[in-house]
């Protein structure tokens, strides 16, 4: 086993700006500064062995960001785009914001069949996103002639959802620590089909959550970006 999948959130797009729940492809277009922040990436992480993405627009400009710094197409990708909130979408209320997390929390204690309002469900958002993962694990990072990482521009939730799940990061401790634009989670593959996180956003193990945390009442209270 001769690399990392890193699982990098995309760059900041008008929709974050916003705080809306931008979640359906296409979607919202990269600021500026996500630019910077996508250039930013590309300096500090080295060249990759791959550089992938997901249909939505602020992915694939991301990826075409870094790829153009370090002189490397970028691959699409499909099934690793943000969960779907249906109903929710485009909203920006503080009550879709609440109803969203409180929904996302539920799926992280392991109540992954709850939908969200005419969006899906955790074990739905799973289904079309772990196989994504394993395939890459089975074509290239189990491929003792493959070196190099694996960096995947993704989506907030959608990642910190399907590290936690395959990682076994403690639930409280993904829901306490969203990723910012740019961010990314790593994962290296150990044995038996498992993976170990080796770092979350800035974070190295052991992670532990924040005692008494509300992350339901906090991201309604505050300014965070409900999908990072």
């Amino acid at each position: 086993m001769s690399g990392r999948l890193i699982l990098m959130r995309h760059g900041q797009s008008f929709g974050n700006v916003e705080r809306r729940l931008d979640t359906r492809p296409p979607g919202a277009e990269l600021t500026p500064l996500g630019r910077d922040q996508a250039r930013a990436f590309a300096r500090g992480s080295g060249r990759p062995a791959m550089l992938a993405h997901s249909v939505a627009t602020r992915a694939s400009q991301t990826a075409a960001v870094i790829g153009g710094q370090l002189e490397m197409p970028p691959i699409e990708v499909s099934g690793i785009h943000e969960v779907q909130v249906g109903r929710l979408e485009n909203r920006n209320d503080d009550d879709a914001v609440a109803e969203f997390n409180a929904i996302y929390q539920r799926w992280h204690h392991g109540e992954l069949d709850v939908p969200l309002p005419g969006g899906e469900t955790g074990n739905e958002v799973l289904d079309r996103y772990v196989p994504v993962l394993t395939e890459l694990r089975l074509r290239y990072l189990d491929d003792h002639d493959f070196h190099g990482d694996i960096v995947i521009v993704s989506h907030g939730a959608a990642i910190r959802l399907a590290a936690a799940v395959l990682a076994g990061v403690e639930a409280d401790f993904a829901l306490d620590n969203h990723l910012e634009n740019a961010q990314s989670v790593a994962l290296t593959p150990i044995t038996d089909g498992r993976w170990s996180c080796v770092r979350w956003g800035t974070l190295t193990p052991p992670f532990y959550p924040e005692e008494e945390a509300t992350p339901v009442a906090d991201a309604v209270r505050s300014s965070t970006d409900p999908m990072g």
